[in-house]
């Protein structure tokens, strides 16, 4: 199987959903490197987050929106990297750096979703 490691999402005006999904799709990629179970229902999860974060961008007043946009961008360029760094080093890809970065995405997805709230 191949993985490819996301691309940077965010760009001013982008769509937050977009961006929250991508975030999303790298945290359950990683999450399997780290050698996480499954958890059941997480796309139905992610759909309905997604929806959320959309609706609340759309009212958050301009300056919440470019803080948005620059912690989605940095969130973004780092998960890219990690992942990555984790497939290169293939099935030699050290659990423990894993599930640091499945965290730091964690609180990185939540922090963005803090912004809009």
């Amino acid at each position: 199987m191949t993985h490819q490691a996301p691309s940077p999402a965010a760009a001013p005006g982008a769509d937050p959903a977009r961006i929250v999904a991508q975030l999303r799709e790298a945290l359950r990629l990683v999450e399997r490197i780290a050698g996480r179970p499954d958890s059941s229902g997480a796309d139905e999860r992610g759909l309905d987050e997604a929806a959320r974060i959309s609706e609340a961008y759309d009212r958050a007043l301009p300056v919440a929106r470019r803080r948005f946009e620059a912690l989605a961008e940095e969130s973004s360029v780092w998960a890219a990297a990690g992942v990555e760094a984790l497939l290169v080093a293939g099935e030699r890809a050290p659990r423990g750096a894993a599930e640091r970065l499945a965290a730091a995405l964690e609180r990185a997805l939540s922090a963005l979703a803090d912004l809009l709230r």
